[in-house]
C-alpha cells in the first residue's frame, strides 16, 4: 500500500506544473545578491530564495561581537574606483556608485549591522528579485532530455511549494556549526549562543575550543575580566601576516597571544579535541581529562571514581578546573537538503566541510549546479580570498560569464588591440585590476595572440584552474599562443612557520625579480593552450603548468609597477623575445628612416605611420626628442645671406604639417620594396 501511495504521489507531482525559472539562486547573502545582479543585468529569468525576512541573515547574528575583520579603507590617494576596490573588502560589484561600502561606514573594521543595512540597500536599490521567508528544504532532479543540462532542478520550500529551474546556483554559505562529540561535550557552550556580555565572565576561568578568528574574537571580548583563558586546538596558531591568508588569525583579535607570551596567565595548547573528555564535579567545575582514562569506567558515577591526568602527572597543563568551556570551531556546509541524485558530496581532508566542486565552481556530481560564495572556497582554501566577499564577488562574475557562454551563446567579454598596445595593456591591468589582486593565483587575465602577432585579444579574470577548457568555456579561440597574467606571492614566503619580517626580505633589482616574495605580477607564455593532462601534472604549488617562457615583474613596495627601468623595460623585452618583434614606439622620422634601411618595419610604424596615424610633429616635440637623445639635432648652426635664421625651422614645420606629401610616396616605396 505504501509503495502504491508513493507511486501515485510521483504521478501527481509529474503532472503538476511548477513555477519555472531558468536560474534559481538559494540564499540572499552577499554571493546570492551578487549573482542576482549579474543575472538581472543580462536580462535573465531568475529568482533568489531567502529563508529569512531580509538579505544577509548570517550577518544579523555573526560575528557575535559585531566587528567585521574585512577592511574598509577610505583613502588610497587615488580616485580610480577599480584600484580602490583592492582595499575595499566589503562592497559588491555594481554600476551604482551609491553602493560603495565606504558610503555606509568610515570604520576601518566596520560593524556587522552596517553590512546588513548595506545588503538590504543593494537588493532594494537594484530591484533584485528575491523571494523572502522561503526556506528551501529539499532539492532533487527531474530527468528531461530537453532541459539545458539533461535535467531540471526541483526545489521544495517549508510550505511544500515546489519550484523548477534549469540551473541551480547555491549561495547558502557555511552556517552549520562544527561540533566535536566527546564524553562531557554536553557541558560545552557554542559560539552561536554564548553570552557576549563580559560581565557574565567576571572572575571565571574559561577554556575555549578552537583557534580561528571566532575563538580569538571570543577571548578578546572577555580578556580583561577572566581569571585566565586557555585555548585548545589540534593545530598551531596561524597568523594571517605570515600565511598571507585572510582567514587565519588577524591582528585585531590576537590580544591573547600577548598575554600568553608575556606570561599573564593565559595560554595556548595543542591537542586533538576528540581525545578529550570533560567531567563535572559537585561544585559545577569542569575538569579536563583524556578519553582513555574513562575506558571501562562508569562515567556517570561521578568524578571521584575517575582518574584525572593530574593524578599521574602532577603538573598536567589543564589540571585547574574551568568554570566554562566554549566551542568556537567554525561552520560547515549544509548537505542535508540535497537529494542523493544530485551527488553533492563533501570534500576530503581539510576541505571536507565544503562541497566537492570543479575549478569552474560547478559540482563534480551534477552538471548545472554551481556553488558560489563562502561554500565555494574549496577551490582556493588557504591559498586565496575565494571564501570572502572581496574574493567571491569576482568568482561569482566569472561563473556568470561561463553560464552566459554555455546557455546563451554570449562569449567571454574581450577587447582586441593592435600588438603595439600589448605592454601598455598589461601594465594598466597589473596596476589597477582588483580581481587579479584579490584572487591571486586563481583568476588571471588571458591574452590570445592573433595570427603573425599583429594583434591580440584581452580576456579579464578567467579561472586558471580551467585554462585547458578556455576555448569551450569562453567561446574564444587560441590557435596562435597566449599570455597568462597572474599575481603571486613568492614560492617559499608564506606559511605558519615563516618569518616574514626577516632582514632583506624584499627584492629590488629587476634581474632578481623571480625571487620576489611579496605579491607581484607573473606573466606565463604558452605557444599552445595547455592540455588537461599538463594541468594535472603541473609542479606542486604552481597555479599553471610549466610555460614556454615566464617573466616576473619585480615586487614593488608601493604595489606600483610603472617604473620605466625596473618594471616596464624588462617586461617589454620579454614580450619582444616571445613574439620575435619590436614593440617600441617611434617618431615619424625614425619610421621614415626604417622604410629605407630595413626589410621589415616595426609594428608601430606599420600600424601607425604608414597608415597616416600617430601624433603630428611640432617644434616643441622635436626639441624635446633631441634633448632626450631620441633624435639627432639637424638644426644648422651657421646662416648666410638674407635667409632668416628660423626659416629652416619653418620649412621643417611645414613639412610636418603637410603630412600627405611625405607619406604617400613612402607607401609606394614600401610596397615596391615588398614586391
Amino acid at each position: 500500500l505504501g509503495l502504491a501511495l508513493y507511486a501515485s504521489s510521483l504521478c501527481a507531482v509529474s503532472g503538476t506544473t511548477f513555477p519555472y525559472h531558468d536560474y534559481c539562486v538559494i540564499g540572499a547573502g552577499p554571493a546570492g545578491l551578487q549573482a542576482a545582479y549579474f543575472l538581472q543585468q543580462a536580462g535573465r529569468d531568475y529568482i533568489v530564495f531567502e529563508r529569512s525576512h531580509s538579505p544577509g541573515s548570517f550577518f544579523a547574528l555573526y560575528p557575535r561581537h559585531r566587528k567585521l575583520i574585512s577592511i574598509n579603507k577610505q583613502y588610497t590617494g587615488k580616485s580610480n574606483s577599480e584600484f580602490n576596490l583592492r582595499h575595499d573588502w566589503n562592497s559588491l560589484l555594481s554600476h551604482d556608485r551609491r553602493l560603495r561600502f565606504r558610503r555606509y561606514s568610515h570604520d576601518f573594521f566596520p560593524d556587522a549591522d552596517t553590512m546588513v543595512r548595506y545588503l538590504e540597500d543593494f537588493a532594494s536599490l537594484l530591484k533584485l528579485r528575491v523571494q523572502y521567508n522561503t526556506a528551501i528544504i529539499h532539492v532533487t532532479l527531474e530527468r528531461n532530455e530537453q532541459a539545458w543540462n539533461g535535467h531540471y532542478f526541483l526545489l521544495t520550500d517549508q510550505d511544500r511549494k515546489n519550484y523548477k529551474c534549469s540551473s541551480l546556483l547555491v549561495a547558502t554559505g557555511m552556517w552549520v556549526p562544527n561540533v566535536v562529540n566527546f564524553p562531557g561535550s554536553e557541558y560545552v557552550e557554542g559560539y552561536e549562543t554564548v553570552s557576549i556580555n563580559p560581565e557574565d565572565f567576571a572572575g571565571q576561568t574559561v577554556l575555549i575550543l578552537g583557534r580561528g578568528n571566532s575563538a580569538f574574537e571570543t577571548a578578546e571580548n572577555i580578556l580583561g575580566v577572566t581569571n585566565f583563558i586557555h585555548m585548545v586546538s589540534r593545530s598551531r596558531v596561524r597568523l594571517s601576516w605570515a600565511t598571507h591568508y585572510v582567514g587565519d588569525l588577524r591582528a585585531i583579535n590576537n590580544g591573547l597571544l600577548d598575554t600568553y607570551q608575556l606570561k599573564s596567565l593565559d595560554g595556548l595548547l595543542e591537542g586533538d579535541l576528540e581525545d578529550l573528555a570533560i567531567v563535572k564535579d559537585k561544585k559545577g567545575k569542569l575538569h579536563i581529562t583524556l578519553r582513555f582514562y574513562l575506558e571501562n569506567r562508569n562515567f556517570s558515577a561521578g568524578i571521584d571514581s575517575i582518574i584525572l591526568p593530574q593524578d599521574e602527572l602532577d603538573n598536567f597543563a589543564t589540571r585547574a578546573p574551568y568554570d566554562r568551556v566554549i566551542r568556537c570551531l567554525g561552520w560547515k556546509f549544509d548537505f542535508s537538503i540535497y537529494n542523493r541524485s544530485l551527488k553533492l558530496m563533501p570534500g576530503k581532508g581539510n576541505i571536507k566541510k565544503y562541497p566537492q566542486i570543479k575549478p569552474s565552481y560547478e559540482s563534480r556530481g551534477t552538471r548545472g549546479l554551481f556553488v558560489l560564495g563562502t561554500a565555494s572556497h574549496s577551490v582556493d582554501f588557504r591559498k586565496s580570498a575565494g571564501g570572502f566577499i572581496h574574493g567571491f564577488r569576482y568568482t561569482t562574475r566569472a561563473v556568470h560569464r561561463l553560464l552566459e557562454n554555455r546557455h546563451h551563446g554570449v562569449p567571454w567579454p574581450s577587447t582586441v588591440y593592435p600588438i603595439t598596445q600589448l605592454t601598455n595593456s598589461i601594465i594598466k591591468r597589473v596596476n589597477e585590476a582588483s580581481g587579479l589582486y584579490q584572487m591571486f593565483s586563481v583568476l588571471a587575465d588571458i591574452i590570445l595572440l592573433r595570427e603573425n602577432a599583429t594583434a591580440f585579444e584581452y580576456l579579464e579574470e578567467y579561472p586558471v584552474g580551467v585554462l585547458a577548457e578556455l576555448e569551450m568555456q569562453t567561446g574564444r579561440k587560441a590557435p596562435n599562443g597566449l599570455f597568462v597574467i597572474i599575481m603571486e606571492y613568492g614560492r617559499n614566503f608564506s606559511g605558519a612557520d615563516k618569518d616574514v619580517f626577516y632582514y632583506n626580505r624584499a627584492v629590488g633589482e629587476a634581474q632578481h625579480a623571480w625571487q620576489s616574495n611579496f605579491l607581484h605580477p607573473v606573466i606565463y607564455y604558452y605557444k599552445h593552450l595547455p592540455t588537461e593532462r599538463e594541468m594535472r601534472l603541473r609542479p606542486p604549488e604552481w597555479p599553471l603548468p610549466r610555460p614556454d617562457a615566464i617573466h616576473h615583474i619585480v615586487e614593488d613596495f608601493l604595489t606600483d609597477w610603472t617604473a620605466p627601468n625596473a618594471h616596464i623595460l624588462p617586461l617589454r623585452r620579454f614580450l619582444e623575445n616571445c613574439l620575435s618583434t619590436d614593440l617600441r614606439n617611434f617618431f615619424a622620422e625614425s619610421c621614415f628612416l626604417f622604410a629605407f634601411t630595413r626589410q621589415k618595419l616595426p609594428p608601430f610604424c606599420q600600424q601607425g605611420y604608414v597608415r597616416m596615424q600617430g601624433l603630428m610633429g611640432s617644434e616643441g616635440l622635436r626639441h624635446h626628442a633631441v634633448q632626450a637623445g631620441l633624435l639627432k639635432d639637424y638644426t644648422p648652426t651657421d646662416f648666410s645671406g638674407d635667409r632668416p635664421p628660423d626659416s629652416h625651422h619653418r620649412s621643417q614645420d611645414q613639412l610636418l604639417r603637410d603630412h600627405v606629401i611625405p607619406v604617400r610616396p613612402l607607401q609606394h616605396l614600401v610596397n615596391a620594396k615588398d614586391e
